[in-house]
């Protein structure tokens, strides 16, 4: 059940207090604990979610502060929300979010050594780019981003492999530089020279908006969103993008991948076009369904001679772990090679930030 954000009026209260007496929160220790804070001074309970950290309630001081100390947290990014009094409520002392179209979090960044891939670090950097237009095949108006590598060019004639990257059920475009870090990882594993350097599109992942309210879902929505999101994708997203941006258009110069929603998105149209895409990744994917045979009808092992990679990930710790095992039980079947790669961690940004990281390098690459 989703619980509702802040109402109005808690919202300004709590926002009034904290103006008349600003709070520190989170305050990241050098050990790794942190410290979460909250005034509310009328409220009789406040607890804090957050990942990695077992919902614990917070204690009250004689100021109306409710404070937490954790553990030392391992070095990573961390989404959490307060709850005070049964309502979900943000931290409004930290600027720094998740942002969702249902439910956005805050979130609490643990530093740890320039090693971590999404760490920001004193490498060159890459652009990002953010494109507007009018989608016939959904019917709206709507956007994509665009991650540009370190040195690109637009006056130049070099050209670059790219890969279309894909979002979550209710995350947006913004998701995978946001929260997902994907232009930092870029920048540092190119700047090591681990990863080829290429071009990064971030399409919107819904064929229709309605997806996003569980209220207006009718019989075939799901499966009307996932065509008319293919159909954005292959004919106006891709087709702009090679346009517009120094792009090898080519299949074995083409990959996708996605995460949850993303992943199953990947995973449909990746392996029933494999005259546009060679390499195909899929983190954690929800959605997929289990009728192999009608989402995927002509997929068996002659689609071998075509991949270059088909590569499978999903937490250990994840709902949709079991599913994701039954699929490549299911490719095993079929005869398609493929990589299954079996991770500690839940349906979460710190698994899918270390997915993106461990699947990149192997793009674009000569591969036996």
């Amino acid at each position: 059940m989703r619980i509702q954000i802040f109402p109005l009026g808690l919202a300004l209260a709590v926002a009034t207090s904290a103006l008349a007496q600003p709070v520190v929160s989170p305050e990241v220790q050098s050990d790794g604990r942190v410290t979460f804070r909250l005034k509310a001074p009328n409220a009789r309970e406040v607890l804090v979610h957050c990942e990695g950290v077992k919902e614990t309630k917070m204690q009250k001081d004689e100021q109306g502060v409710w404070s937490l100390t954790t553990d030392a947290l391992e070095p990573d990014i961390y989404t959490y929300s307060f709850n005070v009094d049964g309502v979900r409520a943000l931290d409004l002392a930290n600027p720094l979010m998740k942002y969702n179209l249902l439910n956005s979090d805050s979130e609490v960044h643990v530093p740890g050594p320039a090693t971590l891939p999404w760490e920001v670090n004193d490498v060159p950097h890459g652009e990002l780019h953010r494109h507007f237009y009018k989608s016939e095949a959904a019917g709206d108006r709507r956007d994509f981003m665009v991650y540009t590598p370190p040195g690109y060019d637009p006056k130049s004639r070099k050209r670059y492999p790219a890969l279309y990257l894909l979002h979550g059920f209710s995350d947006d475009i913004t998701a995978w530089s946001t929260a997902g870090c994907a232009n930092t990882i870029l920048d540092n594993l190119i700047a090591c020279g681990q990863v080829k350097p290429m071009i990064v599109v971030m399409p919107l992942g819904y064929g229709t908006m309605e997806i996003l309210h569980a209220r207006t879902r009718t019989p075939g929505l799901a499966e009307r969103s996932y065509e008319n999101f293919r159909q954005a994708l292959l004919n106006e997203v891709l087709p702009q993008a090679e346009r517009d941006y120094h792009i090898q258009a080519d299949r074995k110069s083409r990959a996708i991948a996605g995460l949850s929603m993303g992943g199953a998105e990947s995973l449909r149209v990746g392996l029933n076009t494999l005259d546009r895409f060679a390499w195909i990744g899929a983190f954690s994917s929800g959605g997929v369904g289990t009728n192999y045979s009608a989402n995927f009808p002509a997929l068996d092992e002659k689609a071998n001679t075509q991949l270059r990679l088909l590569w499978i990930a999903c937490g250990e710790q994840d709902g949709l772990f079991a599913p994701n095992q039954k699929f490549s039980d299911w490719l095993d079947s079929k005869g398609v090679k493929h990589e299954w790669v079996k991770t500690p961690g839940q349906h979460s940004f710190r698994v899918w930030r270390r997915n993106l990281a461990q699947f990149t390098p192997l793009l674009f690459q000569d591969r036996k």
